[in-house]
């Protein structure tokens, strides 16, 4: 033994000798040389091609990178928790900005094995130290990273193209199943925060969802169903030719759950949330500006539409607007401001063709899978071209709370089902709960009160519910107008009707203004 390391010895100084001579000897430029000789005389004779995805390209960081290092992570973890004979060695656990999660990583210099569609490939993780740099006006990394694909020559035009594809689509699934969805608005006057964003953001933990959300369960599974077609449908929207992007409108009383709805909407596709405060926003170039500042896979949201900027009915206000015309004054919606001269919003310049432009124009097609929701108390006040389709696509009546729905706040708040509860007082719930006309927000500050005792939040409400009856009842009756015939005069033309007589005997004069001429041939908008 002691003979063979004598001779390993000898052999390792014989190498060093002539590695010397050869440094000395030979030039650098011909070593260099020789080098790449040898690398492209054992590229032609391997089986493998190698592909180097680095973190740093140029000055930017490279996308692709990050999207590796994510998609690796779940087959490590994967790996890892399988015992996998391809699972890495060592692996490094990290948890990001917002993140809920822990992810898993290759540790430097480490491999992970893959299959797909049946082809193995292998990762390497190579991270070796930076040469000293010279002045630089954005400073590298002290270590430069990257990431080695190696892949089987016969296997190139297989899989190169399609599983580059998967792991971007599979980087972008993990990042927003780990990262925490996020609230933005818009900056006061349109400033920009010290990453030149004009968006603020907070983490969104509303918990709303579709299960607790008091309506209709034949509505909920609509939308629901509308939802997961628009989010699946990237393949549709781009044969069709359309921009990938929806519209809803969520109208109805205060109280009827529009907010709750926008919550549950964003926690069922995973997205993000815009609040767009249209009094903050001047212009419609800065409105513009916004939008192309939104990410994909967003919900933008421009909640009490009609108590933001005056997008009025024209039609309706076209006498109004004449007036103003003759004295001098902007017409509404369409002139130099797209405000209501009696608002206090001052130098608000945004017009209706500017918001149509932005919900269904050229500036609404910069980004994709991204989701539209106006809100509004009052959907009579609202233009005809902003709620046709294309712009406002679904239009969801916010109700009353009906009986399917108190079950579900029953649900929620006290934890019991119909069973639960004694059948005449369910009986009499059933019978009165229409004619009283209380949001969900109204039956379940009652619940909330008596949510410790079932029996009393109960009998308080069936009282509640039957003391509003009592009230309707001695108040004087009067015409109410069915939501969708409320929605039918906001989109049609108003027409002259004579005045019309209640049943009670009491002559109500009720007028409509004359259909004037439609001024979207004036301004432009369809």
């Amino acid at each position: 033994m002691k003979e063979l390391w004598t001779t390993m010895a000898s052999l390792m100084g014989v190498l060093a000798f002539f590695q010397t001579l050869l440094h000395t000897v030979v030039p650098p430029e011909l070593r260099f040389v020789f080098l790449k000789l040898f690398q492209r005389l054992f590229n032609c004779f391997s089986s493998y091609c190698y592909y180097e995805i680095t973190e740093i390209d140029g000055v930017n960081t490279n996308e692709l990178y990050n999207a590796v290092q994510l998609y690796l992570s779940s087959s490590a973890s994967a790996s890892s928790a399988s015992g996998s004979a391809a699972a890495a060695n060592r692996l490094s656990l990290t948890r990001g900005l917002n993140a809920s999660a822990i992810t898993f990583g290759l540790a430097n210099n480490d491999r992970l094995s893959d299959v797909f569609n049946g082809i193995n490939v292998v990762w390497e993780h190579n991270v070796t130290p930076r040469q000293a740099q010279t002045f630089s006006w954005r400073p590298m990394p002290e270590e430069k990273r990257g990431f080695t694909l190696r892949v089987n020559k016969r296997d190139k035009p297989l899989i190169i193209q399609d599983y580059l594809d998967h792991i971007s689509e599979k980087a972008n699934e993990i990042r927003r199943k780990n990262q925490d969805r996020l609230l933005y608005t818009n900056s006061r006057g349109g400033s920009l925060d010290s990453r030149g964003h004009p968006w603020e953001s907070v983490p969104f933990k509303h918990p709303s969802t579709f299960e607790t959300l008091a309506m209709d369960p034949d509505k909920k599974a609509e939308i629901m169903s509308d939802l997961r077609d628009f989010a699946d449908g990237q393949e549709f929207y781009k044969r069709t030719g359309r921009a990938w992007k929806r519209g809803y409108l969520l109208y109805g009383p205060p109280g009827t759950g529009k907010s709750s709805m926008i919550a549950a909407m964003a926690n069922f596709l995973g997205y993000d949330i815009y609040d767009l405060e249209l009094t903050e926003v001047n212009t419609n170039s800065e409105l513009r500006k916004l939008l192309m500042k939104t990410s994909s896979k967003s919900i933008i949201v421009i909640e009490d539409i009609d108590c933001s900027v005056n997008l009025t009915n024209r039609k309706k206000s076209t006498g109004a607007s004449d007036a103003r015309s003759s004295s001098g004054g902007p017409r509404s919606g369409s002139g130099p401001t797209g405000l209501d001269p009696d608002s206090n919003t001052g130098n608000n310049l945004i017009t209706l063709s500017g918001l149509l432009n932005f919900t269904d124009g050229l500036w609404s097609c910069c980004g994709s899978e991204r989701i539209f929701v106006f809100t509004t108390n009052h959907v009579e006040k609202l233009d005809p071209a902003l709620l046709r389709s294309g712009r406002m696509d679904m239009h969801i009546f916010m109700s009353y709370c009906s009986f399917p729905s108190l079950k579900i706040l029953l649900k929620n708040y006290l934890g019991c089902d119909d069973g639960d509860i004694e059948g005449s007082v369910i009986e009499d719930i059933a019978e009165v709960i229409d004619e009283t006309e209380m949001t969900p927000a109204d039956i379940s500050e009652v619940l909330i009160k008596n949510r410790r005792d079932n029996d009393r939040a109960v009998q308080e409400l069936l009282q509640a519910l039957q003391g509003r009856v009592e009230k309707k009842k001695s108040t004087r009756p009067r015409r109410v107008m069915e939501p969708e015939e409320e929605e039918k005069r906001a989109l049609d033309s108003p027409k002259e009707v004579a005045d019309v007589a209640t049943s009670g005997g009491d002559d109500v004069d009720v007028s409509y203004e004359k259909s004037g001429k439609d001024e979207s041939e004036d301004n432009g908008i369809n």
